[in-house]
């Protein structure tokens, strides 16, 4: 770790006043929000910020907000904790609040916010999988205007977004879950807690009024490709025909050979390919008997 180098702070109190000062300020000039990854780049010197312009003091960027459609919309500095203990979203989106919970330590859900999350574009986000599999959009305010865009469609490269200068995610919004979903994620790691996913696989299943007729599947896998990855030849296989024990096999064998893993001192891509086997079919199963029981999903 090293001592930071000297920079030009912002507090803007409004949204177009952050937009301005970082479209103004050009390269350089950094979004602050929890900083849990942030700083650790700044101290390691991978990252030399000549300025930074902290979001915090905009309000009505940290809510979680019940829409008139029924679905739900996420403001960008909600805190990872605040996700992981909202009734709202534990309710109606259990596997968010589920992913939530398997981020880092409570002391970084604590100052991670789920907009940096996003914005990081780690290929080992927890939360990121969840989001693709409930269908999540992205709604992004910048100097050019406003968008809404997919989340899943959001990634170029690892630590890329598709975010222009001056750009800042406003808001995700999910829409409302059907009766008939389920989903589910699981991650695999060395160690119970604080630690990054060797594996995590999100997958969601919504079942046109039959327990084996799908109508809609979702697979999401992180750790494994250059940024969270949707496995949509997989996804195919389950909405091919009548789901069966044989069918969510074959799904999470389509799975394993659409990601590209790497190895490194952590794990092999052999072991992280085996992996996305073994959780893809334990996470469309537990999606399918969550779908059967009626409970919400995605």
């Amino acid at each position: 770790m090293r001592r930071l180098a000297a920079l030009t702070y912002y507090e803007p109190i409004t949204l177009s006043a952050a937009i301005g000062l970082l479209a103004e300020q050009g390269e350089g000039t950094y979004p602050f929000a929890g900083g849990t990854d942030l700083l650790v780049q700044m101290k390691r010197g991978s990252l030399r910020p000549t300025a930074l312009v902290n979001l915090k003091r905009i309000d009505g960027l940290n809510r979680i907000e019940g829409r008139r459609d029924q679905g739900v919309s996420i403001g960008p500095l909600t805190s990872i904790s605040a996700i992981e203990r909202s009734s709202f979203i534990r309710s109606r989106f259990p596997v968010l609040a589920e992913a939530a919970a398997l981020v880092g330590s409570p002391a970084l859900r604590n100052l991670g916010t789920v907009g940096g999350n996003i914005g990081r574009a780690s290929p080992a986000s927890d939360m990121v999988p969840s989001l693709i599999v409930l269908r999540a959009h992205v709604r992004i305010e910048g100097p050019s205007g406003a968008r809404e865009i997919p989340i899943d469609k959001i990634f170029i490269e690892p630590g890329r977004t598709i975010l222009l200068r001056g750009d800042l995610i406003t808001s995700i919004v999910l829409p409302e879950a059907s009766s008939h979903s389920g989903a589910a994620y699981l991650k695999l790691g060395r160690r119970q807690g604080m630690d990054c996913a060797l594996v995590g696989v999100a997958a969601s299943l919504t079942l046109a009024g039959k327990e084996q007729e799908v109508e809609e599947a979702r697979i999401a896998l992180s750790a494994v490709a250059p940024f969270p990855l949707r496995a949509r030849r997989a996804e195919g296989v389950l909405r091919s025909g009548p789901l069966n024990a044989k069918r969510v096999q074959e799904a999470a064998a389509v799975a394993m050979e659409e990601c590209s893993p790497i190895t490194d001192m952590r794990a092999s891509a052999s072991y992280r390919k085996d992996m996305v086997r073994v959780l893809a079919s334990r996470a469309i199963s537990r999606a399918w008997a969550m779908a059967k029981r009626g409970e919400e999903g995605p």
